[in-house]
């Protein structure tokens, strides 16, 4: 196969970023999309040319470091997969192929396709942690939890971070993200003692990022690997109702405004 690739290339978080043409030869449809960029670094180092920066590291859909737009798409064509799991048997032969960067306020431009994605780690940060005193570990029996609420923990646990959902929305929102990561803890009891001053502090976060409102585009579900819910998101949105009223609640109690 032999494919036209239009690569952002930025040098750097300052600079002025462009489009450049490069072509892909003897592209062989079991590659990843990654292999195929590796590939075409390869050719531009040959040639004294700076290779393309993008980010990677498990190439197995678990890290979430990999993403990128191709062809205005988070990850690409494939529904529920990373950019590390395409293969280029998604595209035919020929073809042009454009390759950006996540395009949102919250993720500046490192360099070419590398943003930076550290507003995501200070959101976990800020409240994605229990802090409850078990004593000695428990047997697992004596919790009892139902299968469904297992299964959505579980589903909701499954985010790897990876920021499609940020990338595909509109409003640059990353409220999928953050309704996953309070969902896992949400869903299960080791998370109810902070469950509501967790779901404010998270939230409050998001915004101080500068990441966009939520308007249910619905765009985060289709974008994301892990294919997760906005389900997630109405229960985030309930508990920040909640979260808001037991901080009055607070407040009033102590004798506060």
């Amino acid at each position: 196969m032999r494919l036209k690739l239009v690569v952002w290339r930025q040098p750097g978080p300052t600079a002025a970023g462009r489009f450049v043409t490069y072509e892909a030869n003897d592209v062989t449809p079991d590659m990843s999309f990654l292999e195929m960029l590796d590939m075409v670094n390869e050719d531009l180092q040959n040639r004294g040319e700076a290779p393309i920066a993008f980010d990677h590291d498990c190439r197995e859909g678990i890290c979430g470091s990999c993403g990128m737009m191709i062809n205005g798409v988070a990850h690409g064509p494939m529904k529920g997969t990373a950019t590390c799991q395409l293969h280029m048997r998604s595209f035919r032969d020929g073809d042009t192929v454009h390759i950006e960067p996540w395009r949102a306020r919250a993720f500046p431009v490192v360099k070419d396709l590398v943003v930076d994605r550290s507003a995501l780690d200070r959101i976990i940060a800020s409240g994605g942690f229990v802090s409850v005193n078990t004593g000695g570990a428990q047997d697992a029996n004596n919790i009892l939890i139902s299968k469904d609420q297992v299964d959505q923990a579980m589903d909701a646990a499954a985010c790897i971070g990876c920021g499609a959902c940020v990338a595909a929305c509109p409003n640059a929102s990353a409220s999928l993200f953050t309704s996953a990561k309070l969902s896992h803890l949400a869903l299960l009891p080791q998370g109810q003692p902070e469950r509501f001053r967790r779901t404010l502090s998270m939230i409050d976060r998001m915004e101080e990022e500068g990441f966009g409102a939520c308007t249910f585009h619905g765009e985060c579900q289709e974008a994301c690997p892990k294919e997760i819910s906005i389900d997630n998101i109405v229960r985030m949105n309930r508990d920040y109702v909640k979260s808001t009223v037991t901080k009055r609640e607070e407040k009033a109690l102590a004798g506060g405004d």
